[in-house]
């Protein structure tokens, strides 16, 4: 059976018929932009996010969509992937997960893999270690780099199926039956578990301490950030918390940048490669990892009018920038101007959001920490890995 054959098997176990289509940025920038502070200016950038990740795939040898195909071919997962299509006709978010596994058009759930790739070929091999010419290397990246690469993409993917356990308390009618979705947060559970678990026996296999010791902590980070984020919406009072921009940076790193930052400087431990270029690949990582999740919570601020009913996370970054920019008490009076019922009208809050600086200043945000990554970068020899990597911060910061 081929590769394509079996994708389509798992396809059909899910019962996937592939989520819409969403329109990557392609947004008109803020007149409060200057050109000449902003690095991103090379007219060979490609402007589309599909472009950008296909020609990144033909420089590190294979499609980043296949990088944990092993694992979610295997039986086990074939299995849960049978038991997964129970849940077809429900509202079960693990239903929409493992549905975008199958179905990543956009390419957004393989990037951490597919950066971690890329920076292990802009790096190459450490001219002060001879004992790396020993390690098997294919399209310039070594085996146990590719390998690291897969188990970021684990962690990464078990994180989004945990993610998707659903608050039983708060379920409504239309959501499907209470025992199919109790059904559904088991295999949640297992299911990621499964995951992680793969994820620990690879790195066991990589024989690195340090290496074990970074992806341990990211995996650390990552719980911590998601418990605070967890945390913060449970509370009734969330629309009125005083959320600051400092606290939300400190959350955004632990639940989102983590992984991939420690994930970069890992393929350089691999690599052999001193403090210096480790904290190089540690500092893009961040901050292009930074920049793709202000540019995600960005989204409904600057998208077109056809998805303004859609709501949005009240500690998004354009949101908690407009709160500091405004002060407490005025937010919290708008906050009770978009109510509407009860309920918080949020398509009347978002054009107020709009109409102050929180959009603009989270756009100025998002270029400022592209910029950081592609600073970084500068300590990497001109490659095509390294342009790769550098049209991704393009592309994750174009707003126009």
């Amino acid at each position: 059976m081929s590769l394509r054959q079996l994708l389509l098997r798992l396809s059909g176990y899910l019962g996937a018929s592939g989520p819409p289509h969403r329109q990557w940025w392609s947004f008109r920038s803020p007149d409060t932009i200057s050109v000449g502070s902003w690095r991103g200016r090379s007219s060979r950038s490609p402007a589309h996010w599909n472009q950008v990740v296909s020609e990144a795939e033909k420089i590190v040898g294979y499609p980043a969509s296949f990088m944990s195909l092993r694992c979610l071919l295997s039986d086990e997962l074939s299995n849960i992937a049978v038991q997964v299509r129970k849940l077809v006709g429900t509202q079960h978010p693990l239903l929409t997960t493992a549905r975008g596994f199958v179905h990543d058009s956009r390419h957004n759930l393989q990037l951490r893999g597919l950066v971690v790739l890329l920076i292990s070929k802009a790096a190459g091999p450490s001219a002060g270690n001879s004992s790396c010419q020993n390690y098997d290397m294919v399209s310039g990246i070594y085996s146990c780099q590719r390998s690291l690469a897969e188990i970021t993409e684990l962690i990464h993917t078990a994180l989004l199926v945990h993610r998707g356990i659903v608050n039983l308390s708060e379920l409504q009618s239309s959501d499907g039956p209470l025992k199919d979705m109790q059904f559904g947060n088991k295999i949640a559970i297992l299911s990621g578990d499964f995951l992680l678990a793969n994820a620990c026996n690879g790195l066991a296999l990589l024989e690195n301490t340090k290496v074990v010791e970074l992806l341990a902590s990211a995996l650390m980070d990552l719980v911590q950030g998601v418990y605070q984020e967890n945390s913060a919406s449970a509370k009734e009072h969330l629309i009125t918390d005083d959320i600051g921009m400092s606290t939300w940076k400190k959350q955004t790193f632990l639940s989102h940048c983590a992984l991939l930052a420690k994930s970069c400087q890992a393929a350089m431990e691999l690599a052999k490669h001193g403090t210096e270029v480790q904290d190089m690949a540690f500092q893009y990582g961040k901050h292009m990892a930074m920049s793709h999740k202000i540019n995600s919570d960005l989204q409904p601020f600057i998208k077109d009018k056809t998805s303004g009913s859609k709501t949005f996370n009240l500690n998004s970054a354009p949101v908690v920038l407009h709160q500091e920019f405004l002060g407490r008490d005025l937010w919290i009076k708008q906050i009770g101007e978009a109510q509407e019922k009860g309920r918080l009208n949020y398509t009347k809050l978002r054009e107020t959001i709009k109409a102050g600086k929180g959009v603009t200043s989270a756009i100025d945000l998002c270029r400022y920490h592209g910029n950081k990554a592609l600073e970084a970068l500068e300590s990497f020899p001109p490659s095509e890995a390294r342009s790769a990597l550098e049209n991704i911060v393009f592309a994750v910061t174009r707003f126009s």
